[in-house]
């Protein structure tokens, strides 16, 4: 696939407006010429753009904006498979869009959720316009703050319309001897995150049947479901992942999203 690809983030530079709702900012680009963009729709909770991802009642196209960290672009064919994941989910009779932005490492080891929401208010540009919903994508690289001895994250969903992926850790685990590759480690998180967004499991979207596995928050009971817990873990990814496959959503988790205007 070839998307547009833009060399770090100087052409746009974000302003708050003193004594104005944070659910607008303004946009300045090298000319001067200043919009008001409300930002509000899309910092929301995970899950509450739902109903707006899956179907076509407002939101007729999709336009991802994916920011790299150098050294960290995903691959084409991680992209390829993301895309082929979206238009067998969504229903968008327009088009599905992604624009691949590089920037400079923000020099952190470590990461916690509002580091990643800051660098996000810092560096978006893309929010949701009239047919036109967006979504932020960032890989990153450092690590996830709240990693344990028994589980590295691998990434995260954060907000209605944005997701995270720690690059550097996939690539770590994808070069231990017998793992899965870059592309299907990857592809498995882009997807399993961006199912979050879509609401699953049991988060914007509506069970159809029983298959919450709540012990461990908003994911599905079924162990090789791609919505199963240890596909956001490196160590339970790199067991769950099998010759090389990448995990596919189980019947229950197909069942919600349909009902909820999806595919």
């Amino acid at each position: 696939m070839n998307f547009p690809r833009l060399k770090y983030l100087a052409l746009w530079v974000w302003l708050f407006f003193l004594g104005c709702s944070t659910d607008q900012e303004t946009k300045s680009d090298v000319g001067g010429t200043q919009d008001i963009v409300d930002v509000s729709q899309n910092r929301k909770s995970v899950g509450d753009s739902a109903v707006d991802l899956l179907g076509n009642s407002q939101f007729l196209d999709l336009h991802l904006e994916i920011v790299y960290v150098e050294g960290l672009e995903p691959n084409s064919t991680t992209l390829d498979n993301f895309e082929i994941f979206l238009k067998e989910r969504l229903n968008k009779p327009g088009s599905i869009t992604m624009e691949l932005t590089e920037i400079p490492s923000p020099g952190q080891e470590v990461y916690t959720i509002a580091d990643i929401r800051e660098l996000e208010d810092n560096i978006r540009t893309a929010y949701n316009e009239t047919n036109v919903l967006k979504v932020f994508g960032l890989f990153m690289d450092g690590e996830y703050s709240e990693n344990t001895e028994q589980g590295s994250v691998l990434g995260i969903a954060y907000r209605n319309t944005s997701f995270a992926l720690f690059a550097e850790t996939i690539r770590e685990f994808s070069g231990q001897p017998l793992g899965p590759s870059t592309t299907v480690l990857e592809t498995t998180v882009l997807n399993h995150e961006f199912g979050h967004l879509l609401g699953l499991v049991n988060a914007g979207t509506p069970l159809q049947s029983r298959h919450q596995d709540s012990e461990h928050g908003r994911h599905c009971t079924t162990d090789d479901c791609l919505m199963y817990w240890t596909a956001e873990t490196g160590e339970g990814l790199v067991n769950m992942i099998s010759g090389g496959n990448i995990p596919e959503l189980d019947a229950a988790c197909l069942a919600d999203l349909k009902a909820n205007g999806g595919k």
